[in-house]
């Protein structure tokens, strides 16, 4: 069976363009967003399956952009009629005196076509789980509590514009969990780990990888164990490589994409061309890579995804696009038009944002540092896009002292803004590393998968809370 016909069962694909002209042919842009997916999620906890979820979704999302003003309407049923009654709301859109030019087409594939939820059996995606819990107890006597959790999902898109314009697009997405709970002389902690991206289970079922999240989750436990009082006040603070990208993300990335900055309510609004981080610093947002969570082989709008260089070398280069607010800035689109489902109209969002690496060896970086802290993960954190401040709290952490990690801290957070964080990065590690393929993004409302990056980046002050009096 194709794939596709999944979407075509009540509509025929060529009817799908008539009905899109009718609706949208007077709109200066806009889109049929046909979605067809099946999604699961399995959670261990405490020696038994607590969570078994299956479930199907298949509807479309209708949308006529004329100048500034977008119609939007959905349903949860693909078929004429209900695109007939969708159509109605297009009518309130002024006509367009000249369409916007289709996406360039792209034949590029970033990931498999195969759906990961049915080729391995139920029993053995429970049995994994049953594997990393015994494992896991099994590992050290301090562990008390194991959970473990499975999740995949499975998309099949067609975007349909009205000038008979058509991309596809068949998305996989996987991901496994593991949190671990120690406890000794009454003193309970935890560690997470995570793995995933878009890819089949059978990488997950590698007898290596799910041994590692154990190792992970369990080693962040037992170092939060031992964690003291954080340090409170400004300090040097070096940023460990991967997922503490996700300070990047939030700090930075969301103030780079093109509607904040279109409405001018960035703080990095109408800085193109300025220096907004310290020489070296580059920063990117790149969904084509292969396999990664953030991927995407073309965008929700049909624009293949592409590497956007946004700061050079501590220059503002550019904004992260959709179509509709591409077309109103005068720009190309970047291929960043996302959507959370059929249901959300896209907006600007990133795919896999990092920083470029260095030359600096980390080590040398440490022993730059005579106090201060070093951050190796982040849990969550909050930012401000119009003043691009933000709090983030860190999961796993040391105080430096003397160029050297010292103990273990708990209860530490970052506390600055992202316009200025960059212009104090003092040096930048030879060892950029992507996350392990976890993150969600959030934003107005819509989560969508996101991936992260950076090499260790060593920051010459920002705040630090903590729990010290």
């Amino acid at each position: 069976m194709n794939p596709r016909d999944n979407l075509y069962r009540d509509l025929t694909p060529e009817r799908a363009i008539e009905l899109t002209h009718q609706a949208i042919g007077q709109c200066d842009d806009g889109e049929l967003y046909l979605q067809y997916g099946l999604h699961e999620s399995f959670a261990f906890d405490d020696g038994r399956l607590k969570v078994a979820d299956y479930g199907t979704d298949r509807g479309f999302g209708l949308r006529g952009i004329s100048g500034e003003t977008t119609g939007f309407a959905h349903a949860d049923e693909i078929s004429e009629p209900a695109i007939r009654r969708a159509a109605e709301t297009m009518r309130l859109l002024d006509s367009s005196t000249q369409a916007s030019a289709a996406p360039r087409r792209s034949n590029t594939r970033l990931y498999t076509d195969s759906d990961p939820l049915s080729l391995v059996p139920f029993e053995d995606k429970v049995a994994l789980m049953e594997r990393i819990d015994a494992a896991a107890r099994a590992r050290d006597p301090r562990v008390v509590q194991v959970s473990a959790s499975l999740s995949g999902s499975w998309q099949v898109i067609d975007i349909v514009r009205a000038d008979g314009f058509v991309a596809h697009d068949i998305r996989p997405l996987v991901r496994l969990n593991v949190g671990i709970v120690v406890e000794t002389n009454g003193r309970r902690e935890s560690g997470n780990f995570g793995i995933g991206g878009r890819y089949l289970y059978d990488r997950l079922f590698e007898e290596g990888v799910w041994n590692r999240a154990i190792d992970e989750a369990l080693a962040q436990a037992l170092v939060n164990l031992e964690s003291v009082a954080a340090p409170v006040g400004e300090m040097p603070v070096l940023l460990g490589p991967g997922w503490c990208g996700v300070l990047l993300h939030e700090a930075v990335g969301h103030g780079l994409e093109g509607d904040f900055n279109r409405k001018g309510s960035s703080a990095f609004s109408g800085r193109i061309g300025d220096r907004v981080g310290a020489p070296g610093v580059t920063v990117v947002d790149d969904g084509a890579l292969h396999d990664r969570r953030g991927s995407l082989s073309i965008d929700d709008e049909g624009t293949p995804t592409q590497e956007n260089v946004l700061i050079e070398d501590g220059i503002l280069k550019g904004y992260m696009q959709d179509r509709l607010n591409a077309r109103l800035m005068g720009v190309a689109p970047t291929g960043n038009g996302r959507r959370k489902n059929y249901a959300h109209a896209p907006m600007p969002r990133m795919t896999n944002t990092f920083a470029r690496g260095g030359n600096d060896d980390p080590g040398e970086l440490l022993s730059r540092m005579k106090t201060g802290i070093f951050c190796k993960s982040f849990g969550g954190g909050q930012v401000d896009i119009v003043s691009g401040k933000f709090v983030f709290s860190c999961t796993e952490a040391y105080k430096v002292e003397n160029g050297k990690l010292g103990a273990p801290i708990k209860g530490a957070t970052l506390i600055g803004d992202g316009p200025t964080v960059l212009t104090r990065v003092l040096g930048i590690g030879n060892d950029m590393a992507l996350d392990e393929g976890v993150g969600i993004c959030g934003k107005g409302g819509q989560s969508v998968p996101a991936g992260v990056g950076q090499p260790s980046l060593l920051i010459d002050a920002l705040t630090v809370g903590g729990t010290a009096a």
